[in-house]
């Protein structure tokens, strides 16, 4: 027993009995969407979709060497125009499933994640191809792979607008944003936006994004399994959507590609947040 404050006696959790699991054997083995499997499934890393995503974004539109992205597009993306039109983006993110179960337990619902977009074409029109990306939690990583996202664990950290206090980072003309990667005990990237006025949404965000689903091979006289997919990103909504100078570098490591896209003309950024739900998407035929 312990005392509390108010001089009344409680039991201790260290003293409270505790309740053993019932685990009952399930008729076809353990299941889940995604491993680990369990009985009920409970455990499995990422529930299955539609996933359902809100978040702040700080991005850095800018050019970047075309030679560079052609040479990280599957061929069917090398088919039109490569200009080199790319854009970094930081996101602070919190996303659930349909009954909302993450947002009352929020350390499965928030994250925070950088991006690499480029332009290219699929099928004769405008696409954004991820060459490369980086998280900050072990679900939203393995949720990214099952799209054909591909994410590394990282640490990204973002100036937050609490609209309130010295410390708010009002969304006003005048007021900077910045937002930094790392990865392996090193600094990849940092960029910086002061807004100066209200604006569109950046044209990236717009177009159809294609993906390469991977799944290598176990052994080595049987082949993996590649596939690009598109679709799936549904009721895309913005908000408060402020434009501004920027300032953007990306930094060299031994692990990484991302010092290839050193930009050549940073364009601008923007700060704004972001909706959507995610579905299963599609294979992306050529």
């Amino acid at each position: 027993m312990t005392t509390a404050p108010n001089g009344q006696q409680t039991t201790a959790a260290a003293d409270r009995p505790q309740a053993t699991p019932t685990v009952a054997t399930a008729p076809d083995g353990p299941s889940g969407y995604t491993l680990p499997l369990s009985p009920d499934g409970r455990s499995s890393l990422v529930p299955p979709p539609p996933w359902h995503f809100s978040g702040d974004v700080l991005y850095v539109a800018f050019r970047t060497d075309p030679e560079v992205v052609r040479a990280f597009l599957p061929p069917a993306l090398r088919q039109g125009e490569v200009d080199g039109m790319a854009a970094a983006v930081f996101g602070d993110w919190q996303s659930c499933c349909d009954d909302g179960a993450e947002l009352e337990d929020p350390v499965r619902a928030q994250f925070r994640e950088f991006s690499l977009f480029v332009a290219c074409t699929w099928r004769g029109r405008p696409a954004v191809r991820c060459p490369l990306a980086w998280v900050d939690a072990d679900f939203s990583l393995v949720r990214g792979l099952i799209q054909g996202y591909p994410k590394k664990l990282g640490e990204i950290a973002m100036t937050r607008s609490f609209g309130i206090g010295r410390a708010g980072a009002p969304l006003a003309a005048g007021t900077a944003f910045a937002g930094t990667l790392a990865a392996g005990h090193r600094r990849l990237a940092e960029a910086r936006v002061v807004l100066d006025r209200p604006a569109d949404p950046p044209a990236l965000m717009t177009h159809p994004m294609v993906h390469t689903r991977r799944f290598p091979a176990w052994t080595p006289d049987k082949p993996g399994e590649t596939e690009l997919v598109t679709g799936g990103s549904t009721n895309q909504r913005y908000a408060d959507v402020w434009a501004g100078q920027a300032e953007l570098a990306f930094f060299d490591s031994p692990v990484g590609d991302l010092a290839a896209f050193a930009p050549r003309e940073v364009l601008g950024g923007y700060r704004f947040s972001f909706a959507e739900t995610l579905l299963g998407g599609e294979r992306a035929q050529a």
